[in-house]
């Protein structure tokens, strides 16, 4: 039985992301029991822990600062496997310029960024923003969450900002639009998404159901 918190903060599509873990277990013949919750003692007693997230990255962090949610991220890290998904992601990060700017939880370092007003592609063509849609993901390292996964899988993107970080050793996988953009980091028990697993049908829930199997410090 594998225990997994989403971690409610008003602020993602948790039951979207509950029944594709639930998905994702059926398939990998895993039995998962899945809450979704903000409820410090049961985050404590799960196995793993996924942090999603959408929205403004300054009500995400007010709601998160609110509930002590960060407090609770920070401790699991240490100790079990973490999947940040979207803003999740993002506010794992140091500072946000999203809002007028807004300080995240610090936890991996690197900043997030806007695409900016005129972004455009190799042959010049303006592109939308925010990115939303499919786009290939690169894996730039190896890891267990892309076990199964082959190399140059599309994945679902809904997305305005982007991280940049200088550890690139934390990068596990970029795409592009406009520029290369970070769209998967990995640090010891923690694996984070830009794009949205729960919504990227066979790559996303074999990422999830990795996500499962996996016992963390790949």
């Amino acid at each position: 039985m594998k225990r997994v918190a989403v971690i409610d903060y008003g602020m993602g599509n948790l039951h979207s992301v509950a029944k594709a873990v639930e998905h994702a277990g059926r398939e990998a013949g895993i039995t998962v029991d899945v809450s979704i919750t903000a409820d410090a003692a049961a985050i404590a007693a799960a196995d793993r822990l996924v942090f999603p997230g959408v929205g403004a990255i300054r009500d995400c962090m007010a709601e998160i600062g609110r509930l002590g949610i960060g407090d609770m991220v920070a401790t699991a890290i240490e100790s079990r496997p973490v999947l940040a998904i979207c803003v999740g992601m993002q506010a794992l990060m140091e500072h946000s310029e999203e809002n007028g700017g807004v300080d995240c939880l610090g936890l991996v370092p690197g900043e997030v960024r806007h695409f900016g007003d005129d972004l455009r592609d190799a042959a010049g063509i303006r592109l939308k923003v925010p990115h939303m849609g499919w786009n290939e993901v690169r894996q730039t390292r190896a890891h267990p969450l892309w076990e199964g996964i082959p190399d140059g899988s599309r994945f679902y993107f809904v997305h305005g900002y982007y991280v940049q970080t200088a550890a690139t050793g934390m990068i596990a996988g970029v795409s592009g639009y406009g520029i290369e953009l970070v769209s998967a980091l990995a640090d010891t028990n923690v694996f984070a998404t830009q794009f949205h697993p729960e919504k990227s049908q066979a790559p996303g829930l074999r990422l999830l159901g990795n996500f499962l199997r996996w016992n963390g410090e790949a």
